[in-house]
């Protein structure tokens, strides 16, 4: 009964709540003055902050990627592999860039780093454009002295300062400008932004990007096949000089004995030597050939396909905070900002007079 009697001494009636909130209503009317106030403050804030606060250009390229399919092969002739051809792996494809790794390759360090060493204008490179424009010569002058950096020089020349710079700006790009994904799941279309206080930056960066990242995709999914096939071919090449060879000494060996008596066959023995290296030199480079065609139509099975969809072109699309959008979000956040004030001021001076 008396943990009962506590519970109900506890509650509020509807009657009750009500008289709060008109209670709090009224206090907050009360000072209207200050809220009133606050939210000429928060309109002049907004408005300062959309005159003076840059948009931002969001450059995009979007493309399709098709992974190779090269089939199996089966099983390749010992002949090639006397000669040095690993066909086994002709037919597979690299396990280390499948499915989504391209996406990685956008948020490397290394990518970023021969992006930002590209050219953009002139002498300029983007990494100049880029501390122009963000003034990281002021931000970071007690640190780095950009005036004796000079980013043209070969990267293996590069100081620790240098290397730095690349792998900070690459950093700040990477957290807070870039952006890679795929719009749907299911599709194979990937989509890069690069957004930028810059329109001009955002537009070179974002084509040097994409076109530096594909080109490294592609050459490193179609390097195993494309070994192998330079290696058939030279392979190919060297047989048929062999041959060749081989045709004219067995045609010179019958010049020397155009008449050979059929009753002395001693006389024909250096033609059929000749006769036979020529046949098995043919057999050879007859297997070489087959291996060379087959291995030729699985580079490119093996080669992926990257064909672009859309791609960055001035006026490049932007965002920014408008001069009404930007008071009237200024004006509410100010209002909520001391409205809070006050309800936390009055809480809190209630406990103190009730203590």
């Amino acid at each position: 009964m008396t943990e009962n009697k506590h519970f109900s001494d506890n509650q509020f009636t509807f009657r009750e709540v009500i008289q709060n909130l008109q209670d709090w209503l009224a206090y907050f009317l009360s000072k209207w003055k200050i809220l009133f106030l606050a939210g000429i403050i928060g309109l002049g804030l907004g408005a300062l902050v959309s005159i003076f606060k840059k948009p931002v250009f969001h450059a995009e390229t979007s493309f399709v990627l098709e992974e190779g399919d090269a089939g199996n092969i089966g099983q390749m002739s010992g002949l090639a592999s006397l000669v040095g051809v690993n066909l086994g792996s002709l037919g597979s494809t690299s396990g280390l860039f499948q499915g989504d790794n391209i996406m990685e390759l956008y948020r490397s360090d290394r990518m970023l780093g021969e992006t930002l060493l590209s050219p953009f204008e002139g002498d300029k490179l983007l990494i100049d454009r880029f501390v122009e424009f963000e003034e990281l010569d002021e931000k970071w002058a007690s640190k780095v002295d950009f005036s004796q950096l000079d980013f043209s020089i070969p990267r293996e020349n590069f100081s620790i300062t240098q290397d730095s710079v690349i792998f900070e700006v690459a950093k700040l790009i990477r957290e807070s400008q870039l952006a890679v994904a795929k719009p749907d799941r299911k599709l194979s279309i990937i989509q890069v932004s690069i957004s930028s206080k810059d329109q001009a930056f955002a537009k070179v960066f974002n084509e040097t990007l994409v076109g530096k990242v594909n080109t490294f995709y592609f050459e490193t999914k179609t390097k195993k096949t494309g070994e192998n096939l330079a290696i058939l071919q030279s392979q190919a090449d060297s047989v048929r000089a062999i041959l060749d060879e081989s045709i004219g000494a067995y045609a010179s060996a019958q010049d020397r004995v155009p008449n050979a008596n059929p009753l002395l066959t001693s006389a024909t023995v250096e033609s059929r030597k000749r006769q036979i290296d020529v046949q098995a030199t043919g057999a050879v480079y007859q297997e070489i050939v087959k291996n060379l065609e087959i291995a030729k139509v699985n580079h490119r099975n093996n080669s992926p396909l990257i064909q672009i969809i859309d791609s960055p072109r001035f006026p490049l699309k932007r965002t920014e905070i408008r001069l009404v959008k930007g008071m009237v979000l200024g004006a509410i956040f100010a209002g909520l900002l001391v409205l809070f004030g006050l309800y936390f001021r009055r809480l809190y001076q209630k406990h103190v007079q009730e203590s």
